[in-house]
């Protein structure tokens, strides 16, 4: 049923281009484009995290695309600027990492530096640290290995029986979405359960997909970087009480600012849908001190302060799609609905 649904948008958004709405009715001031992975594609039929990558031949492409179609490439600091003044008749991009991954600097950057391309990646501090719980990696793996797996789902041991791709796939989507409804301590536990059960090194993996601070310092040592903060352990900030969800938005900063020796200005919501965090947790970074706050809300900017700047909509790309004409159909903003503004530019709702 995904997929079914995965196609008929795909579907929608290339009929769209098609019928020029794409090129001839633009709207807004410009989008900001969130990506996880870049990385080489690789093998195997078991790949649930595939939506959250893109190659980097794909990443190249785009930027080329974005260019041909007269889009200007901003940071962070500038889409604030853009989003609360008159607007201007070259719309832009902004392009947003989440993670701090590995790949970023592995994959990405060479090719970011080569075409001059500003771009914002938002740091959750454990990570760098080596402490940071990347427990996705974990269900990927345990699920990828094993075809019987029983684990601890509340008071009760669950069992499940999981021969083909098919029951894999529904098993990891049936899994990720119950630990990302628990609070963060009980996440913790859980994740540590199945990982022992089966033998994977959940720190390992950790420590392995994340950039290091010697790996940070490069990137901030590049004017055209900017180093944005989410929190420190990357949790769902709604299933925290709200003084535990600020003081991860103000450790996540004030860590960030000693490590970097710079403000923090702009904030990404882990995760950053709907359901990952509250009306609260917007107004909180704004009292953090934070310029901007991005969400995986899909949308486009507005100028004018029509859009909140601490709950600010990014396009996530699925890395499952490849076509430039759905590229740009996305940042047309045609595929959107207006949204009636939630507040103010400077974030109260």
């Amino acid at each position: 049923m995904a997929s079914d649904d995965r196609w008929l948008e795909r579907l929608r958004l290339e009929l769209t281009w098609f019928s020029g709405r794409a090129a001839l009715r633009s709207r807004g001031a410009g989008v900001i484009l969130r990506f996880a992975h870049v990385r080489p594609r690789h093998r195997g039929r078991f790949q649930p995290l595939r939506a959250n990558e893109i190659t980097p031949q794909f990443l190249d492409r785009a930027i080329r695309a974005l260019r041909r179609w007269d889009y200007g490439f901003l940071g962070m600091d500038e889409v604030c600027r853009r989003a609360v003044t008159l607007p201007e008749k070259r719309r832009f991009v902004a392009l947003t990492f989440d993670g701090a991954n590995k790949d970023l600097i592995t994959f990405a950057y060479p090719m970011l530096a080569r075409y001059a391309v500003p771009f914002t990646i938002y740091v959750p501090t454990a990570f760098p640290d080596g402490v940071g719980e990347a427990w996705w990696f974990g269900l990927e793996q345990v699920i990828a290995r094993e075809s019987r797996i029983s684990l601890m789902m509340g008071e009760k041991e669950q069992r499940f029986t999981v021969t083909d791709n098919a029951r894999k796939q529904a098993l990891f989507s049936y899994l990720e979405s119950w630990l990302r409804s628990l609070p963060p301590a009980d996440l913790s536990v859980a994740i540590a359960d199945l990982c022992t059960r089966y033998r994977v090194d959940l720190a390992a993996l950790s420590r392995e997909a994340s950039m290091d601070w010697e790996d940070l310092a490069k990137l901030a040592a590049d004017p055209l970087v900017t180093i944005g903060s989410a929190t420190v352990n990357y949790p769902v900030l709604a299933n925290m009480k709200d003084a535990a969800a600020l003081r991860e938005m103000t450790m996540g900063k004030a860590v960030a600012e000693s490590a970097f020796r710079r403000e923090i200005r702009h904030f990404a919501f882990p995760f950053g849908d709907r359901s990952s965090f509250r009306r609260s947790h917007v107004v909180m970074a704004e009292e953090a001190g934070f310029a901007s706050a991005v969400s995986t809300i899909p949308g486009i900017v507005e100028a004018e302060g029509r859009t909140n700047l601490h709950a600010l909509p990014r396009i996530s790309w699925d890395g499952r799609m490849r076509s430039l004409r759905v590229l740009r159909a996305l940042v047309s903003g045609v595929a959107f609905a207006p949204v009636r503004p939630t507040g103010t530019a400077t974030g109260r709702t």
